[in-house]
């Protein structure tokens, strides 16, 4: 693979960074373009050095990194900007590979701009609203909002962390708990003052007011295939790619490794299982 040649996009309400690794030979293969969110490009390093035998397309969401925002985004303007990436690097039909709120993302760039697309992976979707205990998760992800608003990053990324945590389903009694506290996780527990952060103090909100047009995405020429790791167990994103993945008539496609099983301690954080996850994403791929 060729070293990635950097590129900004101007797109209403921000301007996009996103990086372009082209081939190591001619190839026939199509574009892939890798997506989180709020992940950006940076967390894919690992997991595009697998594929130098195809263009690999990564870029960093709006408000994140080195992406500019103005406003709250919501899913359609990440996938508005997707859409426009693609344009940028010659057009679809692309293979998209999908993570976590990308994934989201994903599911609505099927939905309206289907031909865009080959194969899209949709790996671990946050999606509260196709679990049986949808108003639970709905306060809990509005609590960690407006505690982010009130006592900043520390307070609200705890909250967040405990949520992703939890098994099963949440019970109505769930926020009655003790808060969490941050420096268990290693998070400060002085307030800032500020209230920039994508995740906490947008995406919150998104997670609990987003449902795909799932009549859309079935229609879809690209219907995704939703993933999920296999060692993530009853957690919120292991239950909810389980039921998207019902409501598309289909079981969750198994992959190695957790939420994070591509990553390959791009953050600071251990490495999961980025090889196995390479070879996988290859075969589901090519199918």
């Amino acid at each position: 693979m060729t070293e990635k040649k950097t590129h900004v996009l101007d797109v209403p309400g921000a301007v996009l960074t996103y990086d372009v690794r082209e081939a190591a030979a001619p190839s026939d293969e199509p574009t892939l373009l890798m997506i989180g969110l709020p992940m950006g490009a940076e967390g894919f390093t690992t997991l595009a050095s697998h594929f130098t035998d195809r263009t690999v397309v990564t870029y960093d969401p709006r408000g994140v990194e080195r992406s500019t925002r103005t406003g709250a985004p919501g899913i359609a303007d990440h996938a508005d900007d997707v859409h426009r990436v693609i344009e940028a690097v010659g057009g679809g039909p692309v293979d998209l590979f999908a993570s976590s709120g990308g994934a989201l993302v994903a599911l609505d760039l099927a939905a309206r701009h289907p031909g865009d697309l080959r194969t899209v992976v949709a790996h671990e979707p946050p999606l509260p609203s196709v679990l049986p205990d949808r108003a639970a998760m709905v306060a809990a992800l509005t609590d960690i909002h407006d505690t982010y608003q009130t006592k900043g990053f520390g307070a609200g990324m705890a909250k967040f962390i405990a949520l992703v945590m939890a098994r099963g389903e949440l019970t109505a009694d769930y926020l009655d708990q003790p808060d969490p506290d941050p420096a268990v996780f290693g998070l400060p527990t002085e307030d800032d003052g500020n209230r920039d952060d994508l995740l906490l103090g947008v995406n919150m909100r998104l997670l609990a007011q987003y449902e795909p047009d799932w009549t859309a995405v079935r229609a879809s020429a690209s219907t995704p295939l939703i993933a999920v790791g296999e060692d993530t167990n009853d957690e919120m994103t292991g239950r909810s790619s389980r039921a998207a993945a019902a409501l598309l008539d289909a079981e969750a496609v198994v992959f190695p490794g957790g939420h994070g099983g591509f990553s390959g301690g791009e953050y600071g954080q251990p490495a999961d299982k980025p090889v196995e996850f390479a070879t996988r994403l290859r075969e589901v791929l090519a199918r």
